[in-house]
């Protein structure tokens, strides 16, 4: 690895928050942390300069890396689940920096993941991963990312995936019946449908009408505290079947990618309810596949709970040898 170039701007950004952070000169870890609310900027270089402005720094960044939760393969790059779109070359222009690497969000969980400290993830379940092999990361958030990490040691490549857009499998009739309701509303419902924030309420939704009850209009973090702390049966019933059909999702990419070194839960919900999730279907669920039981056992499966894990990946790239700025996909046309 060689030494990071004088102050760099690191950011996070999804479709509610944006993460930002400083990564100083000879230092492997951002600080400065800063999270301003999307909604509150029109523009992404609106959101950077407000961050920039309330750190005082007297030096600009000279160099950047933005983890994007969208596609950032094509020009112009354009956010999945907020209004934001932007040209890479004209935000490298207008900030005057003499580097700028843009990366999908879950490319940055994935190389957060080898620098993650003990304290930073809770084992959830057995099994030990097999050293040198790919990983795989499940965040449920605003929207479900999905991605991977191959050769995990020294020379470490993200897969960057739109996993969170595959169909959603049932795997009992209850799911069945939430499948039939969600597609009154969707032609196409995928997993992002139901394990996100969004998926919450859908599954609240969903199960009211199953049960023959009224669904009260409730928010994700609502549905959350209703199941956790008034012990809502509803609310823990959403809770249940979420993390049970979590489960599922993150066996069938464990399947996909050959992620024998290790599962990554990350995202914004799961940490939040350790306790709940560690005792849910979760783990059962992972295993269920059949002829491949075995072979799901005996891979590890994490909850990350690092603060910012998004920016440490971020801080990551731009330490890395390689220049990934020099090779990004996203080129102006």
């Amino acid at each position: 690895m060689t030494a990071v170039q004088p102050l760099a701007l690191v950011a996070d950004i999804g479709g509610t928050n944006a993460r930002f952070a400083l990564l100083h000169p000879g230092e492997a870890r951002p600080r400065d942390e800063l999270t301003l609310a999307v909604d509150d900027y029109p523009t992404i270089e609106g959101a950077i300069h407000s961050y920039l402005d309330q750190c005082g720094a007297d030096l600009r960044p000279r160099q950047a890396c933005l983890a994007i939760a969208c596609p950032v393969t094509r020009a112009p790059i354009t956010m999945t689940n907020n209004g934001w779109s932007f040209s890479k070359r004209e935000l490298q222009r207008t900030l005057t920096l003499e580097r700028l690497a843009v990366i999908n969000d879950y490319a940055a969980q994935a190389y957060a993941i080898p620098h993650l400290l003990d304290d930073e993830r809770v084992k959830v379940g057995g099994g030990e991963g097999l050293p040198g092999q790919p990983l795989a990361m499940l965040g449920p958030g605003t929207g479900l990312g999905v991605g991977g990490l191959v050769n995990p040691g020294a020379d470490p490549v993200a897969v960057v995936t739109e996993g969170g857009h595959v169909d959603f499998a049932p795997a009992n009739e209850l799911e069945i019946d939430i499948l039939r309701y969600l597609w009154r509303q969707y032609p196409h419902v995928s997993v992002e449908r139901l394990l996100s924030g969004m998926g919450l309420t859908n599954l609240h939704q969903a199960l009211a009408a199953i049960r023959s009850q009224v669904a009260a209009p409730l928010s994700p973090a609502q549905i959350s505290q209703g199941a956790l702390q008034a012990q809502d049966p509803l609310c823990r019933e959403v809770l249940s079947c979420f993390c049970a059909m979590l489960g599922s999702v993150a066996g069938d990419t464990a399947l996909t990618l050959g992620a024998q070194g290790g599962v990554y839960i990350t995202g914004g919900i799961i940490p939040r309810m350790l306790e709940f999730f560690a005792q849910s279907e979760f783990r059962a669920r992972f295993e269920a596949k059949g002829r491949f039981g075995a072979y799901l056992q005996a891979i590890p499966t994490y909850v990350v709970t690092a603060a910012q894990p998004g920016l440490l990946g971020a801080a990551a790239v731009l330490q890395r040898t390689t220049d990934l700025a020099d090779s990004d996909p996203c080129e102006e046309i």
